[in-house]
């Protein structure tokens, strides 16, 4: 980058300097994920174990809307426990306060659920505390990195507005939510303007039926008349109960359960979430833009490169010129001045050509044939730290003649090679692949075949695609015969080899070529006809040139392994099988024995499936 964009005095964030910053990041108990998990467990305990009150004419069942806020409330922490620290803890001591209210605390921590629910906020709450005192160190640092030298934004970036299209959202769901609650109000005093000149009735239950939709039905005889009312209770409504009616000549509805807005309730929760969402997004994106405005701002020189699949710009340091780092990372826009000169938009004479030149560019991204961004000299303003907002200025191309500006329009965050890792990993690719020779380094000749097997995240798949297997036969079969079996006979034979897959794929090299055991067969793929290995799709797919590739799949779940701090196995496995492919030097001396070619497991599944559908039956 020329001196000129280089503002005097403009300190280099190191290697070292940046170590201590991605040392400072949140410790890995603090990751939101972890904080989420505890939350919704305690929750949905705490839900399925909580009594329901029954409806009666006392304490009819009808619109809860406290109950409603303080619901909407709970979805909005869990979402602001992720993406907002300080927010969360306005949420959570909301959603405590209620808890506190709506029950004796004390009486509650005999309550295993309610323990475990206050057990999972304190958890949270130390969580939340800690990311924020987290970031505060990692200021501390930019600021003792860069020095005392301070710089305004550049032009561009002072007129740069956030928070725009999430106050359009915002405006748009919480209207629709206040529609649904208008609407709701508008059932509730239908039926109390009705009910008013209404005659009240006590009935007897004398049956509970269900219609063709397997509605619930409570038949009532009252005032010499035979009622019959949906019901989304009728455990409420014994047999022979005594129950009290309003009748309006044909119209009449139970005291219990005088109306149902439950479709409107579930409106105006889903559009109060979600538009108060968009809306606290927008202004902490907002105050964010702002903030950076007041004056001048840290300055430091860094490296950058705009992710190759994910659009995240990488921030590296800048004693690090081959990226084997990165510090941080963002998704950012351009920033444009607002009084643009005319000249600005008018084309040169050469504008066929750089037409030309875009189109073989987007031909080779859609292709995946681009190269990698290459890295960049920038100028970062601001403070960078976990969940702030910063500008760089940096050349788009090594071609370009003049500088952009770009503003962050997501949180930083520290790179790492997992969930809130740390440590030396590419991460500005979204499938990273180590060169041949890296991978070559690590390997040793061996005189005995190589065999790689399904590994724990792939059992773990392979374990929940059962289960929803055996959910879905029962599910089928529940009602006995019915188009639901079409469901059944699509998708089974899909779900089969993929279970069959996850659970027992396997990999063996030998001398003369690879034994690939996949759900219903073991292929033998000859070294001479192999093309090309990769990982892709949670698959690993062996090319051939004579026919179409032996591809197993689902061999894991890559992105869950990354974000736990673990090298994924079905990556490593097609990995080291490039290197076997491209270095016969490395490949096996002998041949693999039937013992360790793999056997497939697809046709016990299927027996295993069948006798699981006729006990399903039988159970039934």
């Amino acid at each position: 980058m020329p001196p000129g964009h280089i503002p005097p005095g403009t300190a280099e964030w190191r290697n070292p300097d940046a170590g201590r910053w991605l040392a400072a990041a949140p410790a890995r108990w603090a990751h939101p994920l972890w904080a989420l998990l505890s939350l919704v467990a305690s929750l949905g305990w705490g839900i399925a174990a909580a009594p329901v009150a029954p409806c009666t004419s006392a304490a009819p069942c009808g619109a809860d809307w406290p109950g409603l806020g303080m619901a909407a409330v709970s979805l909005l922490t869990l979402y602001w426990v992720w993406r907002q620290p300080r927010l969360a803890l306005a949420g959570l001591a909301v959603v405590l306060t209620g808890f506190a209210v709506e029950g004796d605390l004390t009486s509650a921590l005999g309550e295993p659920s309610a323990l475990a629910f206050l057990m999972a906020a304190a958890f949270t709450t130390a969580g939340l505390v800690h990311r924020l005192a987290a970031a505060g160190r990692q200021r501390a640092l930019v600021l003792e990195a860069a020095g005392p030298v301070a710089q305004p934004l550049p032009a561009a970036a002072r007129t740069f507005r956030r928070g725009r299209f999430s106050f359009v959202l915002a405006a748009l769901l919480l209207g629709v939510a206040g529609f649904g609650y208008r609407q709701a109000q508008q059932v509730a005093d239908a039926y109390e303007e009705r009910a008013a000149g209404a005659v009240h009735l006590s009935g007897r239950v004398t049956a509970l039926e269900q219609d063709d939709d397997d509605i619930d039905i409570v038949v009532v005889e009252a005032g010499g008349r035979t009622h019959r009312f949906e019901t989304a209770y009728p455990e409420d409504f014994p047999v022979d109960g005594r129950v009290d009616v309003v009748a309006d000549g044909d119209w009449a509805a139970l005291v219990a359960e005088p109306y149902d807005a439950t479709g409107w309730e579930v409106l105006v929760m889903a559009g109060s979430v979600a538009g108060a969402a968009f809306l606290a997004n927008g202004v902490d994106g907002r105050t964010r833009s702002r903030r950076l405005r007041r004056g001048p701002l840290p300055v430091l020189r860094v490296l950058v490169r705009e992710g190759h699949d994910d659009g995240r710009t990488w921030v590296f340091a800048a004693d690090d010129p081959e990226g084997l780092r990165p510090i941080l990372y963002f998704h950012a826009l351009y920033a444009f001045e607002e009084d643009l000169e005319e000249g600005d938009f008018e084309g040169d004479e050469d504008g066929g050509d750089a037409a030309v030149v875009d189109l073989d560019k987007i031909t080779e991204v859609l292709r995946g044939e681009d190269p990698p961004p290459p890295l960049r000299e920038a100028v970062l303003y601001g403070v960078p730290c976990t969940g702030a907002e910063v500008v760089f200025v940096a050349f788009d191309d090594e071609d370009d003649a003049e500088v952009s500006v770009q503003c962050s329009v997501t949180a930083v965050r520290p790179a790492g090679p997992g969930l809130p890792g740390r440590g030396r990993q590419r991460r500005e690719r979204a499938n990273p692949q180590r060169p041949c020779d890296e991978v070559a380094a690590g390997m040793t000749p061996s005189a005995g075949p190589r065999t790689w097997t399904a590994h724990g995240f792939s059992r773990a798949v392979g374990l929940g695609l059962l289960s929803a297997q055996g959910g879905g036969i029962w599910a089928a079969l529940e009602d006995g015969p019915s188009w639901h079996w079409l469901w059944l006979a699509v998708g089974l034979p899909w779900l089969v080899t993929a279970v069959a897959t996850a659970l027992t794929w396997r990999i063996t090299a030998d001398r003369d070529g690879l034994w690939v055991t996949g759900a219903w067969r073991v292929r033998r793929v000859p070294w001479d006809v192999i093309t090309s290995v990769r990982h892709s799709d949670d698959g690993i797919r062996i090319g051939r040139d004579e026919d179409s590739s032996v591809e197993l799949s689902p061999t894991g779940w890559a992105w869950l392994e990354r974000r736990l701090g673990r090298a994924p196995h079905a990556v490593r496995t097609a990995e080291e099988l490039r290197a076997l492919l491209l270095r016969p030097e490395l490949r096996p001396l002998e041949e693999a024995p039937a013992g360790r070619q793999g056997m497939p497991v697809g046709p016990p599944l299927v027996v295993l499936s069948a006798l699981w559908g006729v006990a399903v039956l039988l159970l039934l």
